[in-house]
């Protein structure tokens, strides 16, 4: 009987084959619990005293809970859900950069994790320095770092800043020598998180180009973004995260309308309970200036200014609101 998952490779091994349905991520009722700290610890000597004399207490969050899915090498994964969700923290641990306190990941091939860009860099080190410093702290020798040298350079478009120490950099130009180095590398697996929403809208284009142009070598990506165009763009398949929890997989279009959905009713109820705040914030200042002109009572000005100062940061934040 014909195996039509096994199709052969023309070179000159005619024996190999590559395996279309093979696995490359698995995630297997994964769960990651946080002890959050009731209490503030100013010192590691405060700690050490608390801990042995048994005066640490703690808050138990589960971020994850039963974690599953698989993806097959090639395929493209969109994690969605909102802020808390859980979306950052599964990517670490698929990373390895955190430990599964339940269930276990396995991850075929090289992996290249687009997480916090510059995160291993040090600022009292030039950009060139520092490329060695970051790709040494991803796993990749001096050698390769020296052989695509030039190449991360002149992506990044900091030449002119290359022996300038990185404390003078900005925030963007941070980002994109991080991008510049996480991408010279040929992975089989690409974890990005929010990534390719750095830089200026120049910058943005060419990240998401570099990022397509490894599609064509099957490589296996998992993606979190906030914007719904790029997820439907990049990816095949989706899963939404809630408090933790997987409430829905499958194909990418369906996803993102059920993020859509549940999203604008989240905004809805966040919009409806600004606009109550901002009722109370306006009959608040008319109170005290009735009160002002009945009485002659002269009321701190302080209290008025507080006031209006509130009522500005809520008209603030509807406006942002109704730009999403």
């Amino acid at each position: 009987m014909e195996n039509n998952n096994i199709v052969p490779v023309n070179n000159e091994a005619e024996d190999q084959f590559i395996i279309k349905d093979e696995i490359a991520v698995k995630v297997d009722n994964v769960s990651i619990l946080f002890n959050l700290n009731k209490e503030g610890v100013d010192s590691f000597k405060e700690y050490m005293i608390k801990l042995l004399k048994r005066q640490l207490h703690y808050d138990e969050f589960w971020a994850l809970t039963d974690v599953s899915f698989e993806l097959k090498k090639g395929e493209r994964l969109g994690i969605m859900g909102l802020n808390g969700a859980g979306k950052s923290t599964l990517l670490k641990t698929i990373a390895g950069v955190l430990k599964p306190s339940k269930g276990s990941v396995t991850v075929k091939g090289v992996i290249a994790p687009l997480l916090e860009l510059g995160a291993g860099f040090d600022g009292q080190y030039t950009g060139k320095e520092n490329i060695f410093l970051y790709g040494s702290v991803m796993g990749y020798s001096r050698e390769f770092i020296a052989s695509k040298y030039d190449e991360i350079v002149a992506f990044s478009e900091l030449k002119k800043f290359i022996d300038v120490p990185l404390k003078n950099y900005s925030s963007g130009m941070k980002a994109r020598l991080g991008f510049a180095i996480a991408t010279a590398v040929e992975p089989e697996v690409l974890i990005l998180d929010e990534v390719l929403s750095v830089g200026d809208a120049k910058f943005r284009a060419k990240s998401e180009k570099k990022v397509r142009s490894m599609f064509d070598k099957g490589v296996t990506v998992l993606f979190v973004s906030h914007s719904v165009q790029q997820v439907k763009s990049i990816c095949n398949k989706a899963i939404l995260l809630e408090h933790g929890k997987i409430i829905a997989s499958g194909e990418v279009e369906e996803i993102c309308a059920i993020y859509e959905e549940r999203t604008d009713k989240k905004l809805e109820t966040q919009m409806n309970d600004l606009i109550k705040e901002i009722d109370k914030s306006q009959k608040k200042i008319k109170k005290i200036k009735e009160k002002q002109a009945e009485t002659g009572e002269e009321i701190s000005a302080e209290v008025i200014t507080k006031t209006e100062q509130k009522l500005e940061q809520l008209h603030g934040s509807v406006k942002e609101m109704e730009k999403e």
